[in-house]
């Protein structure tokens, strides 16, 4: 896979992973009175996809490098 490639991929999965922490975070506000637990652990995995969609944007920004220094764009 090339950097180019594997940075494209990236951005779909970023684009992807950002929609979908949205409609869990937009759930959340939605739950109204129901189950605390519940809502912990909606909270909790739009918290661990908060932290993958931000390891995903450090290695977008190492490969914008490389192109960069590669003098591709």
């Amino acid at each position: 896979m090339t950097t180019k490639d594997e940075l494209r991929q990236i951005e779909e999965d970023l684009a992807r992973l950002k929609a979908e922490n949205k409609d869990v975070r937009n759930q959340i506000r939605d739950f109204g009175a129901t189950d605390q637990m519940e809502i912990s652990a909606v909270i909790s995995q739009a918290d661990e996809q908060e932290e993958l969609i931000a390891q995903l944007e450090r290695r977008r920004d190492v490969l914008l490098q490389r192109l960069q220094q590669e003098g591709v764009t």
